[in-house]
């Protein structure tokens, strides 16, 4: 029975080890791409350690006075900016909706909250011609502001559910005891559960900065002036349709990729925690 188990145990390290070899290789292979020439990039067969690295791609993307930097740090401050303010508003939107449902007890409560996941369902692209035109009427095309409320649309629905599971979890005689004390409803929201849902509010954050963060299809669709583009689309329209700068774009990408990981990486803790919490209801 032991032997068994160890077989398993065994089989799960390898499955892992071979996850890991296929999430992590393309990875090793965009950063080594990234500090080749023109030339090295184009050999075949291709070489996985360049001969003679250089950093060019990377100082001609980050110095603001050469016109490829001045329009990659434009496109990312424009990434930066969509996707800060539609966290930050996602956030102050999903906290007291998500509190609502776990807390209180109203007529359509249940409908509402799966009416609320509905849209989840969908493919994304579905709903592009629809918002289109909204954000025509509204005039708003060619505006970050499309982009800030397409991405609330996607966004809140998952941030919702998941603050939902995570209040669920926060005993509610915590709040109570302090109403007891003499504190209202929002002081004891404010003050006690708060405080012990930063962990979900962060989880969350991390989704709906990375889910705007990515996104293009809508992007390219409701932007069009340069200046405007965020990331996804600026590298794709700069380098794969006017030039094959293979390391460049490489560079690009990896750049593009190091505000998510560090954000992860920083706030993976409460992110894990967050979602074990959620997940199991007390």
């Amino acid at each position: 029975m032991s032997g068994r188990v160890d077989g398993w145990r065994w089989a799960g390290r390898v499955f892992l080890v071979l996850i890991l070899l296929f999430t992590a290789v393309p990875m090793v292979w965009m950063l080594l791409t990234s500090i080749k020439s023109q030339f090295a990039a184009m050999q075949y067969p291709p070489q996985w350690w360049p001969k003679e690295p250089t950093l060019q791609n990377y100082t001609k993307l980050l110095d603001p006075t050469n016109p490829v930097g001045n329009d990659f740090l434009r496109y990312m401050w424009n990434s930066f900016y969509v996707s800060l303010a539609t966290t930050v508003l996602g956030v102050a939107v999903a906290v007291p909706a998500a509190y609502a449902f776990s807390r209180f007890r109203f007529p359509g409560r249940t409908f509402l909250f799966f009416a609320v996941l509905l849209r989840n369902m969908f493919p994304a692209v579905v709903f592009l011609m629809p918002l289109f035109i909204l954000m025509r009427w509204l005039g708003l095309v060619g505006t970050h502001g499309s982009l800030i409320l397409t991405y609330l649309t996607f966004g809140l629905p998952l941030s919702i559910w998941l603050l939902k599971g995570f209040y669920d979890n926060i005993p509610i005689q915590l709040e109570q005891a302090a109403r007891i004390d003499g504190a209202t409803r929002f002081q004891a929201f404010l003050l006690i559960v708060m405080p012990l849902s930063v962990p979900g509010i962060l989880a969350t954050s991390i989704f709906s900065f990375i889910g705007a963060w990515n996104e293009y299809v809508y992007a390219a669709t409701f932007l069009n002036r340069q200046d405007q583009l965020t990331l996804p689309v600026g590298i794709q329209r700069f380098f794969a349709e006017f030039a094959t700068d293979w390391p460049g774009l490489m560079a690009a990408t990896f750049l593009m990729s190091v505000p998510v990981v560090v954000l992860f990486l920083v706030l993976q803790r409460y992110f894990v925690r967050a979602l074990t919490e959620g997940a199991v209801k007390s």
